[in-house]
């Protein structure tokens, strides 16, 4: 399949965008784990921290995701398809508007004036202009959305009866959810939180800006996965020298996550009072299923691995992982991500048990496993991602292969010296979203050893962060051109002869998803305006 180039120059501003945003939140994470820690009284400082904290946390969760999602799927509809971009003139327009929306919201953050963090719940109040910016970025990212839905529409149509290719099928399962899941955000940005930060309001429902945002809290999660399991089911067994174990297992996991991901946020609302319990047991149930896909994803990535090991010579029980090309940049992260999915995994069933979720939820183990599943399992594939593609988008070879596995190594002990003090710090009762511990001293000098691993952490995981950011500049100018820029996705083990069109299409799980939606939001929201409500006033740090 030939790369279309002009895609590639889309896919490579929207990703470099991503990652520019990236190096910047990776700077500011070192800082704050340095404030936190308490050891540096001249850094300390509350106002600098939930500014950095804000900033960093939409950079990492909203910025990088976005433009790496973006860029990545145009560039997998082209190469997948064989196809143009359906409207391309329109891909440019949603990604300058993304890139305004930044550049507004930026403002505000960096002078302070938005310090209301990742989540940004009322009575927190940000400036005007934090929100606009937020709202353009959600909107810009919905022409990618329309791009990649019409992109398939069409090559069906002109290939009637023809297998969507598997990369391009959980690109528009991506894209479908992310249509689905921003519009909680959206309704609550668009009609509550920018009319109040104008004024045009003088109250805002916290309860309704919560369940709204919980909407979207935890489906963007899948939003930000999709591309590592596309990589792992197309790109990654190919990269290893094999063959994909199941082509149908990868359908099935595409249209589980779309199904089961979108209507579960309640489990985030679960110390909140704004819901009946009855209502976060049905989301809780919906949690536990979105754990199929993914042991569905482990096992099919692990067999193709396998596969690959053996079609290499690997012997015995074990001797196909030896066999494995792991001096390969995509088999390397892919091996590193399944490491910390299995240990950040075991986290997420405690998080969505709705009693144990009582003794972690307001503490560091929370903010451990979210970094371990995002910052470590999908960040690493992202940079797998940019690996495997910047020599065919760019026509150069990558600058240093070395260079991005010792990034790739220390991304990964970065990780893990970070987060898994913080799950410890959690059990033993440290709080999160704080910028100190002003507690008592013995309960303080039992932490001293996790805060001083965490500052490790964090600056091992800056300097990989800056590798990252210098080997994908020096390949723009590398002298050695790339002499295959065709995008190689894997075969299946066993070829496709004809699939379901359940398996094929997405018309009607769409209707699915609405249905379980209006099931699992429709009361929920509906309460707000049929009950009696009060108001909150403005507040910020």
């Amino acid at each position: 399949m030939s790369a279309d180039n002009r895609a590639a120059g889309l896919g490579l501003a929207n990703m470099w965008v991503g990652f520019i945003a990236f190096a910047a939140a990776a700077l500011m994470g070192l800082y704050q784990v340095v404030e936190r820690s308490g050891f540096f009284p001249f850094a300390e400082s509350e106002a600098v921290y939930f500014a950095s904290v804000s900033t960093h946390g939409v950079l990492m969760g909203f910025v990088l995701t976005t433009f790496l999602v973006v860029g990545f799927g145009y560039y997998t509809a082209t190469t997948s398809l064989d196809r143009p971009l359906w409207n391309r003139p329109l891909a440019w327009a949603g990604f300058w508007l993304c890139v305004i929306g930044v550049l507004i919201a930026a403002v505000p953050l960096l002078l302070g004036q938005a310090s209301v963090l990742y989540t940004f719940y009322p009575p927190l109040m940000a400036h005007p202009a934090f929100y606009i910016g937020a709202a353009l970025l959600v909107v810009g990212s919905w022409f990618w959305c329309l791009e990649m839905v019409m992109m398939m529409v069409g090559w069906k149509r002109d290939n009637p009866g023809a297998i969507v290719p598997l990369a391009m099928f959980g690109t528009t399962a991506n894209a479908i959810m992310w249509f689905f899941t921003s519009l909680g955000v959206a309704l609550e940005v668009l009609f509550q939180l920018i009319p109040w930060s104008l004024g045009i309001i003088d109250t805002v429902d916290v309860g309704l800006a919560r369940t709204l945002f919980s909407w979207t809290l935890h489906a963007i999660v899948y939003f930000w996965l999709f591309p590592a399991y596309i990589a792992m089911y197309t790109l990654l067994p190919r990269a290893a020298g094999g063959k994909l174990f199941s082509d149908t297992m990868g359908r099935f996991a595409f249209i589980m996550l779309l199904v089961f991901s979108i209507p579960i946020g309640f489990h985030h609302l679960y110390m909140d009072p704004f819901q009946a319990a009855g209502w976060k047991f049905l989301h809780m149930t919906g949690t536990f299923m979105v754990a199929v896909p993914t042991l569905i994803t482990g096992f099919t990535v692990i067999a193709s691995l396998e596969v690959a090991g053996r079609m290499r010579g690997g012997k015995g029980l074990f001797g196909w992982i030896g066999a494995l090309p792991w001096k390969n940049p995509m088999v390397l992260a892919a091996g590193l991500a399944m490491l910390m999915l299995a240990l950040g995994g075991f986290g997420g069933m405690i998080n969505a048990s709705y009693s144990m979720n009582a003794m972690v939820h307001n503490t560091q183990w929370v903010t451990g496993h979210f970094h371990l599943i995002f910052g470590g399992m999908v960040v690493i594939m992202y940079f797998a991602i940019a690996y495997h593609l910047w020599p065919k988008m760019t026509g150069r070879q990558l600058a240093s292969n070395g260079m991005a596995l010792t990034q790739l190594w220390l991304w990964f002990i970065g990780i893990l010296v970070l987060t898994l003090p913080w799950h410890l710090l959690g059990l033993a009762g440290q709080p999160r979203r704080i910028s100190s511990t002003p507690y008592d001293e013995s309960l303080v000098q039992q932490w001293t050893t996790n805060e001083a691993l965490m500052i490790v952490g964090g600056a091992i995981l800056l300097v990989s962060a800056l590798m990252l950011v210098y080997v994908l500049w020096k390949t723009h100018g590398n002298n050695q051109e790339e002499t295959n820029r065709q995008v190689e996705y894997a075969e299946p083990f066993h070829p496709l002869v004809r699939v379901p069109a359940l398996m094929n299409g997405y018309g009607f799980w769409v209707l699915i998803i609405a249905v379980y939606m209006v099931a699992s939001y429709g009361y929920p929201i509906a309460q707000f305006f049929l009950m009696e409500t009060h108001g909150t006033v403005p507040w910020s740090i």
